[in-house]
């Protein structure tokens, strides 16, 4: 008897916490334009961050399609 009174209250709790979480926000379709050009060049310094930290300017050899891919989910 016992284990079914914990289960169910584990169980509720799951519930409400899925209903309280945070939902995502959608994402914006210009932000892949407002990417910069990734850039090459020999002697660049390379940053060291420590921390979080937002690093503009990096020397990428390869960055991939610059696109925002859009999927729906069924929540």
């Amino acid at each position: 008897m016992a284990f079914w009174v914990a289960f169910l209250v584990a169980l509720a709790l799951n519930i409400v916490s899925y209903l309280l979480m945070p939902k995502p926000k959608a994402a914006k379709p210009e932000a892949a334009k407002d990417m910069d050009n990734p850039t090459a060049e020999a002697g660049r310094p390379m940053p060291v961050p420590f921390g979080t930290n937002t690093i503009k300017g990096l020397n990428v050899v390869w960055f991939g399609e610059k696109s925002l891919r859009s999927y729906s989910v069924k929540s």
